[in-house]
């Protein structure tokens, strides 16, 4: 098994924890993120102060958070999905800052027409959050519609890369 080395990102909506295999950045967590990895995975992971690129992958979120970097360039180890969430996940990284897709969309694109939750499954468990756009999914009509991050952080996302979309009536922009 490969070692897995982690480290923590302070980004303008809390605390991420980034981790990186040999083969590569293999997650971007929020703290307290739905589907995050469980404590019992992450028993054995090494946290470290200084890895090229987990530095690297920092330096890249801050450069996004300040306006400066609208696709990120880092190896990505995708590994620790099915085939089909990896087919999901390189989908999401076809999308460009600025755009967003629906589900129904994306299902289309990955010619797998009915299978619209299996993709929203799939976009739900992205390891990568901000790396991988998943935040650029949205809800039939454009509607801001799910996000293991939290619908206040996705909508700051996508207000940060010039996409308004407001919150339904019954969220609140700040976490719970």
């Amino acid at each position: 098994m490969t070692p897995i080395l982690t480290q923590i990102y302070n980004s303008p909506l809390g605390p991420m924890t980034l981790a990186a295999s040999d083969l590569g950045l293999c997650g971007v967590w929020f703290e307290g993120q739905r589907h995050g990895p469980s404590v019992e995975r992450m028993r054995g992971w090494t946290s470290v102060t200084t890895h090229p690129l987990l530095q690297d992958a920092s330096a890249q979120l801050q450069a996004y958070f300040a306006g400066d970097l609208n696709r990120f360039d880092l190896p990505l180890d995708l590994s620790a999905g099915t085939p089909f969430q990896q087919s999901v996940w390189q989908a999401l990284l076809q999308i460009p800052s600025g755009h967003s897709q629906s589900y129904g969309d994306l299902a289309r694109q990955l010619s797998k027409p009915k299978a619209v939750r299996a993709v929203g499954a799939a976009v739900g468990r992205n390891p990568m959050s901000i790396i991988v756009p998943c935040h650029r999914i949205l809800g039939g009509g454009g509607q801001l519609t799910g996000y293991a991050g939290g619908l206040w952080r996705k909508q700051a996302l996508l207000q940060l890369e010039g996409l308004p979309i407001a919150l339904p009536s019954s969220d609140s922009l700040f976490p719970k």
